[in-house]
């Protein structure tokens, strides 16, 4: 990867919609080798997809919640079983295998019209390998990119 390439990710991550043409021009290359790079990008990785970013209201005004799982042990099945799990989740927004008391810190979105504590209560503590949740509620969120 060189500077060209890295160049054209910081383009697309700001905005991923530019034209062949419009991202050449901001890179000084025609619109057919500036599509080559991405194209070499997107092959080599580098670029794993594009998405939309909706507004809080298009997602249903979700109300963000941060829960440290800690787990029962951290035999590589446990943390496989709960990994997969949490895959099949679809109010996890990300979680993350971290270091420190807890084991993971999970994303939770809640929208309007349901409550974390029917998620916490059905969902997050039926998981496999739980041992302890700790929930802090965002009051509220300073920047986003989402």
């Amino acid at each position: 990867m060189d500077r060209t390439d890295r160049k054209i990710l910081a383009i697309l991550a700001e905005d991923s919609r530019l034209t062949g043409e419009q991202l050449g021009d901001r890179i000084g290359l025609s619109p057919s080798a500036a599509h080559r790079r991405v194209k070499a990008l997107e092959d080599s990785g580098a670029i794993l997809g594009y998405r939309a970013r909706l507004s809080k209201a298009a997602r249903g005004n979700p109300s963000t919640v941060f829960v440290q799982v800690t787990l029962t042990d951290q035999r590589q099945a446990t943390m496989l079983a709960f990994e997969e799990a949490l895959a099949r989740t679809p109010q996890i927004a990300e979680a993350y295998l971290m270091s420190g008391p807890s084991d993971y810190l999970v994303k939770v979105l809640v929208r309007d019209d349901d409550s974390y504590e029917r998620i916490h209560r059905e969902i997050l503590s039926a998981l496999p390998g739980v041992q302890r949740l700790v929930s802090q509620f965002t009051i509220r969120t300073l920047e986003s990119g989402e």
